[in-house]
């Protein structure tokens, strides 16, 4: 989701100019919560209600952070409760501790829905992440947003909505933020290869010669050329509908690209276990281009279940070929992103 917005010096809404989306709905289809006991619309009345529908490996949602996190910090004071639905969409994202963990990595203090059934993403009619709902203090959502950006206008329709119930003293002032790693928002003027799975069934553009063999251990290989958004196994891998599991120590995977940006979601196929692995870039270390997880000299170690930022270039942005090897067996990997 790449919508830009940027509202006018000076704009403000006013509470006429909000339409009533309907009820806010239940959360009794939550399976836990974090940083909070169980809230109910009834609850929440009287107050302003942020609803934010996240995954913790969602690039998207990581770039959006920043901005939740700081109207949670500036207007809880004010009368607005922010409220975290962690939807999963991997499966190790239905993990409590996984979960648990994201939200203390990511200094998240505001309450935290976690929605392993999809009940409350069903509730709200939900299709998307990230996703925001405002609701105002009589318990009607007055607006929503998918995707990242607009981030003036949503922060607008917050200090409008605490308005409207008498708060007072929030100021009109739009926060500022510091994003750093993942956090940092896309280079979009320069991005041209979008998300992408490694699971046989959603994956697009792979290019090891004879296809996905699904759910069967095979050796596969890079081809001699890649084209702009393909990408190949070289080793025994397992292909799987959500993932591609390695086998065997040694085993690689590359990818032809064009953003500053490259991240992939991985994880120990034993929890706990390190993976060790390098990455380069056209065949060479990654040196200033290395990412958050990885070194300039491409090395990194796998120990958690999340995204890994491993590719940050300084420019100029063109198509490049990613290379990762893995010195340990027993990896998953199941997205590319990119920004």
């Amino acid at each position: 989701m790449t919508a830009r917005w940027r509202a006018p010096a000076g704009l403000h809404f006013a509470s006429a100019r909000l339409p009533d989306e309907g009820e806010l709905p239940s959360f009794d289809g939550a399976t836990g919560w974090l940083n909070s006991p169980p809230l109910t619309p009834a609850d929440l009345r009287g107050t302003v209600v942020l609803v934010g529908f996240w995954t913790y490996t969602c690039i998207n949602w990581l770039r959006q952070l920043p901005y939740v996190r700081a109207w949670a910090e500036k207007y809880s004071a004010h009368g607005l409760v922010v409220i975290g639905v962690h939807t999963p969409e991997f499966s190790f994202e239905h993990n409590a501790d996984n979960v648990r963990q994201a939200v203390q990595d990511m200094r998240i203090t505001y309450p935290v829905a976690t929605d392993n059934n999809y009940g409350v993403w069903q509730a709200f009619g939900n299709h998307y992440w990230p996703a925001l709902y405002f609701a105002d203090a009589q318990g009607r959502i007055r607006h929503h947003h998918f995707g990242e950006g607009e981030y003036a206008q949503s922060e607008m329709v917050v200090q409008q909505l605490l308005a409207d119930a008498g708060a007072t003293g929030a100021g009109m002032d739009m926060v500022s933020v510091d994003p750093r790693g993942l956090e940092v928002p896309a280079d979009w003027a320069s991005l041209r290869s979008p998300e992408n799975y490694i699971g046989y069934e959603r994956t697009e553009g792979f290019a090891s010669p004879g296809g996905p063999v699904p759910g069967k251990p095979h050796a596969y290989t890079v081809p001699g050329r890649l084209g702009l958004n393909q990408w190949a196994l070289a080793g025994e891998w397992t292909m799987k509908e959500e993932a591609a599991t390695l086998n065997a120590a040694g085993g690689q995977i590359a990818c032809r690209f064009h953003a500053r940006d490259l991240n992939l979601v991985m994880a120990p196929a034993n929890p706990g276990t390190p993976v060790r692995f390098h990455v380069g870039i056209d065949g060479q270390r990654p040196g200033q281009a290395h990412g958050t997880d990885t070194d300039a000299n491409g090395n990194g170690t796998l120990t958690q279940q999340r995204t890994h930022q491993l590719i940050r270039q300084p420019g100029p942005i063109s198509d490049r070929t990613f290379e990762i090897a893995f010195l340990d067996p027993e990896v998953q990997t199941y997205a590319f992103t990119f920004g």
